[in-house]
């Protein structure tokens, strides 16, 4: 779920990237390759950098965009070949990228292996109660004590990317000429009084993380690239405000971790299949249960701040202005980032028991991403990106 890399996206940089890696290892005497970028890493593929990232890997390959065209099992696709002196293909491999920088062959991931033995929060909620424990407790069960130690990498590069994007100004790369924002909203938040002063605080470090990503600077996918703010914006700001231990930012990290991962298992984090909902909306969610946490929720209460995360995100479409993470991906970080402090508080003041569960919204949206158009996920070509085809990359 946490992956350390760079911006501007896990799908369409991490992702690719990491594919032209691994083709590169298993043909390493070829003399050229062939890389066709299919359905949305087609048709956005250019203003993601899908491009620079395979040919950082592969300089010697050419690139075949298809954006016209959707292959059955996911909307990323990718086809690699590799070829010999005199241009005879020598083999091909079709890979998809599907969310959060993991990679996939048609009917499985790879690169991956099953850790927890329960699949869904309703089971993970039923085992704490009954064995009393906690849900970091229930991570830490699963992967062993040595999760701490790559979270307190996580948390650093969180850290780092809140702190560098503060101190950034100036504008972000691409046609759109946008300017940062989070060193002057972190300016002005000061001024004000506690509760402006806190919502000013929280938007500028979700800005400072989104910003940084859009850029290509390090961040960690939480749950991707494009929503990589919403999570640390929220922990940034508690730990600084409230004074948490750092191991308490750990075990809340732990649990926005477990919470991505139910959704990654059972619907999707990739825009390009499930829409903005898979990706700044499961952030909301992995957020608002890390911040419960962080203020003594029962498993019940976080589960519910988590419900209420992602459903207030259901139907959010992904339509990136010029293929960007730019608009409106950045300002949707820092208002998820907002949303998740609300869906804390609400849940705190309630007793937890609630009529809709986290697991029934996942299943909702992952409907509800497979009814969306093609042109509301990822495709530039819908929504707030139509108003903008004459700025195109």
């Amino acid at each position: 779920m946490f992956r350390i890399g760079y911006g501007p996206s896990s799908s369409h940089t991490m992702g690719p990237r990491r594919a032209a890696e691994m083709f590169k290892e298993r043909h390493p005497e070829a003399a050229s390759y062939e890389v066709t970028l299919y359905g949305s890493l087609g048709a956005t593929g250019k203003g993601h950098m899908t491009d620079v990232a395979i040919l950082d890997v592969l300089p010697n390959a050419s690139i075949v965009w298809k954006g016209e065209v959707f292959l059955d099992f996911h909307p990323n696709g990718m086809l690699f070949k590799s070829m010999d002196a005199e241009g005879k293909v020598t083999d091909e491999w079709t890979v998809f990228s599907v969310g959060g920088g993991a990679l996939a062959e048609e009917g499985q991931q790879i690169e991956t292996e099953e850790i927890y033995n329960l699949n869904t929060m309703t089971e993970i909620l039923e085992y704490c109660n009954y064995s009393g424990k906690s849900y970091w407790e229930y991570v830490e069960e699963c992967e062993g004590p040595e999760i701490w130690d790559y979270l307190a990498e996580v948390w650093q590069v969180m850290r780092q990317a809140v702190e560098q994007g503060l101190d950034a100004e100036g504008v972000l790369p691409g046609p759109l000429n946008l300017r940062r924002k989070a060193a002057t909203y972190h300016i002005k938040a000061t001024g004000y009084q506690d509760n402006l002063r806190t919502r000013g605080l929280v938007f500028s470090y979700a800005l400072a993380v989104s910003e940084q990503n859009a850029s290509g600077g390090k961040i960690v996918t939480a749950p991707t690239c494009g929503s990589c703010g919403v999570l640390p914006g929220v922990l940034y700001h508690l730990w600084k405000g409230k004074n948490f231990s750092e191991m308490r930012i750990l075990r809340a990290l732990a649990t926005a971790g477990l919470v991505g991962n139910v959704v990654k298992h059972n619907a999707s984090i990739s825009g390009a299949e499930v829409g903005c909902q898979g990706e700044v909306g499961v952030a909301c969610a992995m957020a608002s249960a890390a911040a419960n946490q962080l203020f003594g929720g029962s498993p019940t209460q976080i589960e519910y701040a988590a419900e209420m995360g992602l459903e207030h995100h259901l139907g959010m479409t992904c339509d990136p202005v010029c293929g960007l993470v730019q608009i409106p991906c950045i300002e949707r970080n820092a208002y998820a980032a907002a949303r998740a402090l609300d869906s804390n508080i609400y849940s705190t003041f309630s007793d937890g028991i609630h009529r809709v569960s986290f697991d029934k919204v996942v299943s909702v949206m992952k409907q509800t991403g497979h009814d969306l158009p093609s042109l509301y996920k990822e495709t530039s070509q819908g929504g707030l990106a139509k108003d903008y085809q004459q700025m195109k990359l």
